[in-house]
């Protein structure tokens, strides 16, 4: 009996630790998942900053010319319930940054992640149950793309990246208070296309 108890301590917590690791897995997998419907949204809909600071940040001293590349750059993200891009709350656009974490569902004023109905596209929080809008960086940088005054406006590129997302252990942290490790910096990065969420 000794020996069995012994024996079936070890045998239950490897069994649960392959359940908790195949899970950190799966979350591994969702949040990729997520930064990449998240890239792609952000590149087909209005910008997080203000379209018309994106647009004010084209130098359009020489038209024609090419857009230096760090010539702009804007990080957008939720801090608690108040969102910015560089730390600047006015130029931040929260219907675009809820499109990019939602989808195609109705922006609210909280980390809800409501269902799809027929039709709709989603989001960042539909591939990643859990996710929080305060988890969620999207940047736009200029890298050389476009030109000074171009009539679509300027091609940014734009980085969807995940910061302080914990892996959960559900039965390794009940057991033997394994605790939460935070899950490594993920991201993906496109180029900017029309950025708008509506036809012209």
């Amino acid at each position: 009996m000794v020996e069995m108890a012994i024996a079936m301590t070890l045998l239950l917590t490897l069994t649960l630790g392959f359940v908790d690791f195949g899970y950190a897995f799966y979350q591994w997998n969702a949040a990729t998942k997520a930064v990449q419907i998240g890239a792609r949204l952000a590149s087909v809909s209005d910008p997080a900053v203000n379209t018309a600071t994106l647009a004010a940040a084209d130098p359009g001293t020489n038209p024609g010319a090419p857009i230096t590349a760090g010539t702009y750059s804007f990080e957008c993200k939720y801090s608690g319930s108040t969102g910015s891009c560089n730390g600047n709350s006015a130029i931040f656009n929260a219907a675009a940054f809820s499109r990019i974490f939602r989808g195609d569902t109705a922006a609210t004023n909280d980390d809800a992640c409501p269902g799809l109905a027929a039709n709709q596209r989603p989001g960042m929080c539909q591939f990643f149950p859990g996710l929080q809008r305060a988890n969620v960086v999207v940047t736009y940088t200029a890298t050389g793309l476009g030109y000074q005054t171009r009539l679509g406006g300027p091609v940014p590129t734009i980085t969807v990246s995940l910061q302080n997302v914990p892996f959960q252990f559900f039965f390794l942290g009940g057991l033997l208070g394994f605790a939460d490790k935070t899950m490594p910096s993920m991201l993906s990065t496109v180029t900017g296309e029309d950025l708008k969420s509506t036809s012209p």
